[in-house]
């Protein structure tokens, strides 16, 4: 009898605090546009949705656990998707304001950033003519001079604040030291597998995009942590497709969705977040990989079930 085919995990980062500022009138901004995404998404086959929040006045990055609390229990009621909040928030947040969301609402999973790192996107300045909030530029500009600080400290601060409520981490990984940084918290026993590692490709300050960078995170990985870790891939910006393509191939997870990209193809805008699982699924089933459901993707992360969460 043939072996079943390998089950993928599909997470869908909905709309992004940091990653991508609105150059394209697809991106959810509204508590209601973000819950609308989501549950889209949900239906295309996105096991997990990866969320952040931005006032729906300005469009700025906010970690306002009220506006949270304004799609969290829409997206809850409407989907059986794992629910993963951002503790990234902004590079300009102070790491108190970024844990309010996840200590409020105790998701099932949050994301972990395992490294301060210089978190470039003044390139896109020159890539785009126009942005949708006057703020936008100003805010590109000056990743020129900005350390998304994640310090030991930091990263102790978030576990320990959530060790309590059963909220499991995806560990979002931008360049190696990030891997050996996550190794240490689990040498000391602060975090406990299976670890759910992200790694990041295609952000200028971390690493980079080429097929030999996602092989060197995957041996890594596969040397530091063995069996205790499940693997997941993004790829920032136009790289994304191929790089979740790539990953999917070596046996990973995969990541997608409108705050790591905002394309589907080659100067072509993605409609929806939805959009984008779609085109990934399609590529896994070209693989002969099935999409896990999001109860098969709570099993493969030990995670603590929908019904426990604060919203």
């Amino acid at each position: 009898m043939a072996n079943s085919p390998r089950k993928v995990i599909i997470t869908c980062a909905v709309t992004g605090g940091i990653h991508t500022p609105t150059m394209s009138p697809h991106l959810p901004v509204t508590p209601n546009e973000i819950a609308e995404a989501a549950i889209g998404a949900a239906e295309a086959g996105a096991a997990i949705i990866h969320l952040h929040a931005r006032n729906p006045e300005d469009g700025r990055p906010t970690q306002d656990p009220s506006v949270f609390g304004q799609f969290l229990p829409r997206i809850k009621q409407a989907t059986k998707a794992v629910v993963n909040l951002t503790t990234g928030g902004s590079p300009t947040m102070l790491v108190e304001e970024r844990l309010q969301p996840a200590l409020k609402f105790q998701p099932e999973v949050a994301s972990l950033n395992m490294g301060s790192m210089n978190f470039a996107l003044f390139p896109m300045l020159n890539r785009y003519e126009s942005f949708k909030y006057d703020w936008e530029p100003a805010y590109l500009e000056k990743t020129r001079d900005v350390v998304f600080k994640n310090t030991f400290k930091d990263i102790e601060y978030i576990l320990e604040s959530c060790s309590g409520n059963g909220t499991r981490f995806e560990f979002e990984c931008y360049d190696i030291s990030h891997l050996y940084n996550l190794a240490h918290f689990l040498d000391r026993g602060l975090v406990k597998p299976p670890l759910f590692v992200q790694s990041v490709f295609g952000i200028l300050g971390g690493i980079g995009v080429h097929p030999e960078d996602i092989a060197h995170m995957r041996r890594t990985a596969d040397r530091l942590f063995g069996s205790q870790y499940v693997w997941s891939v993004l790829g920032a910006g136009r790289h994304q497709i191929a790089i979740t393509t790539m990953a999917a191939a070596m046996g990973g997870n995969v990541r997608v969705g409108l705050e790591d990209s905002l394309w589907i193809g080659p100067g072509q805008l993605a409609p929806s977040n939805a959009a984008q699982v779609t085109r990934i699924r399609q590529v896994l089933d070209g693989l002969g990989l099935e999409t896990a459901t999001p109860e098969e993707a709570r099993t493969m992360l030990s995670l603590k079930g929908g019904d426990m969460v604060n919203f």
